[in-house]
């Protein structure tokens, strides 16, 4: 009897210690498991996975069509008749999604409003995604963070920097300074062509 004790209490230490580790991997598993989830929510929750991933999934290319000042949104409402379009970003240009064929170039070219493709007229390079991107991200804005004020003597005709917004890093020219506001009017050369832009004293740089 004491040898046969001596046994099952052998076998049940055994046992045991045999269910320990694989009690550990069931719970490393779920902890991984919750893990990923978190992850795969956060990345479900951020602006900018989601525009990237709906970007990446949809038709067609990204091509850009210059209008007459003034006409953009009419430009898009005509086009909205006739192709998939998105809105305008900056005075006189349009940015069109399609599938760019004979057919469609002529629809896009004779919309009232739209006096041609930017780059080549009849054969247009598509943007980039990364491109299309940079001009249509969402930009994550802090909450009730106020923009800094640089109070600076700038001058009509003045070489400055854009630091912020969707012309960072370009180079412009002040033609006009409204100081009451802390605002100006910058000229920056966007596809070869000066386009007025309102900015901040802040979100500008002198050269």
């Amino acid at each position: 009897d004491t040898f046969e004790a001596a046994l099952e209490a052998a076998a049940h230490e055994s046992t045991s210690e045999r269910e320990l580790p694989a009690e550990e991997l069931v719970n490393d598993a779920q902890v991984a498991e919750i893990a990923e989830g978190e992850q795969e929510e956060q990345e479900e929750n951020d602006p900018l996975t989601e525009f990237r991933r709906a970007l990446r999934s949809a038709l067609g290319d990204w091509y850009v069509i210059h209008s007459y000042a003034g006409y953009e949104n009419r430009v898009k409402g005509n086009l909205e008749n006739r192709i998939h379009t998105l809105r305008n970003v900056f005075p006189g240009y349009v940015l069109v999604r399609m599938d760019l064929t004979d057919e469609s170039w002529s629809v896009v070219r004779n919309t009232p409003g739209v006096t041609g493709f930017v780059g080549h007229g009849h054969n247009p390079s598509p943007l980039s995604l990364d491109e299309v991107e940079g001009i249509l991200a969402p930009r994550p804005s802090k909450k009730g963070e106020k923009p800094e004020i640089k109070m600076v003597d700038f001058a009509v005709g003045e070489s400055v920097t854009v630091m912020d917004g969707p012309f960072a890093t370009l180079p412009a020219s002040i033609s006009e300074i409204m100081p009451e506001q802390a605002k100006l009017k910058v000229l920056v050369s966007i596809f070869g062509r000066e386009t007025p832009v309102e900015l901040s004293f802040a979100q500008v740089q002198k050269i």
